[in-house]
């Protein structure tokens, strides 16, 4: 089968608003140097990554200014634009790094028209294909930043909205004033934060309660840390036993087992190791049965 369509876990597509993408996407987050910080220390390898990615089949790319902070995006132009026609460049708007490599919110008004600026000069475009509202801890109200994306909408600075970092009753607020197309919260195989994740803030009461709303919406799901950061490095007896049924990786089952559990998910695995993608990639092709989804669930969640 072409790399290009085969699929395990059906649907092979799901649709963000008028566009329909592959399911399964790239995260740009690990383009940067070590802590999501500076340059690559190699950085013809990252572009050669994100050239890679689309060459393999993938039609959705998650990144922000904040990522270096300002290193992933000025990545992704080097080895893409002019974009694909098919290629849908997801950003997130909402949070700053800090100079101890920290993670602060940015999510005012006038931040956030600050760093549409930035990814939309970074990535050489005029209008964003997609943009999430990364809802940090702020005494700023929520519905205040979700009204400065709609304006920015209105300008023709972005044509779809998504939210992240949010609760049931956030999207629900959102979904009354506009139109969302994605929601990207933390979710992963071992449903466990990893120190990334905490340092990120990306932490969400009752992540299942999310993607289930999510599910009977119709709108799509990106799980924030696929992967699980911190958690696949610990004995996963479960996990392991899955992944060797299917002679795979505990990283390729993690994956599926995300494909698996909605058809409205579109997981965005990052890294910037060329082995790892084609890796990552491959996992489309392994159909768990819904033992082995049972199985992993129990043992990793445990």
């Amino acid at each position: 089968m072409s790399p290009t369509t085969a699929f395990a876990h059906p649907p092979t597509t799901l649709r963000l608003g008028d566009r329909e993408v592959r399911r399964l996407g790239f995260g740009a987050m690990r383009l940067p140097g070590k802590d999501i910080w500076g340059m690559p220390e190699d950085p013809a390898n990252a572009v050669a990554v994100v050239r890679r990615a689309v060459e393999l089949g993938v039609q959705f790319i998650d990144t922000s200014w904040y990522y270096g902070p300002h290193v992933a995006n000025p990545l992704i132009a080097e080895a893409l634009h002019p974009y694909p026609a098919d290629l849908v460049i997801a950003t997130k708007l909402g949070g700053r790094r800090t100079p101890d490599k920290g993670w602060a919110p940015f999510n005012r008004p006038e931040e956030l028209r600050q760093g549409l600026e930035h990814d939309l000069r970074e990535l050489r475009v005029d209008c964003i294909d997609l943009v999430h509202l990364r809802w940090l801890n702020t005494d700023v109200p929520f519905l205040e930043g979700l009204d400065a994306l709609i304006q920015l909408r209105a300008e023709g600075k972005l044509r779809q909205i998504g939210l992240s970092n949010v609760d049931a009753g956030q999207v629900e607020q959102a979904l009354a004033r506009t139109p969302v197309a994605t929601v990207q919260n933390l979710y992963n195989i071992s449903g466990g934060l990893g120190m990334l994740a905490q340092a990120t803030h990306a932490v969400v009461e009752d992540p299942e309660a999310v993607l289930d709303l999510c599910t009977a919406r119709q709108i799509a799901y990106l799980p924030f840390f696929p992967l699980a950061v911190g958690a696949l490095g610990r004995p996963q007896p479960a996990l392991d036993a899955v992944a060797a049924r299917h002679g795979a990786t505990q990283a390729q089952i993690a994956i599926a087992w995300l494909l698996a559990r909605s058809p409205m998910m579109l997981p965005i695995p990052g890294t910037g190791n060329l082995a790892h993608l084609e890796e990552n990639w491959a996992a489309r092709n392994i159909r768990l049965s819904a033992e082995d989804v049972a199985e992993i669930t129990r043992g990793a969640r445990a």
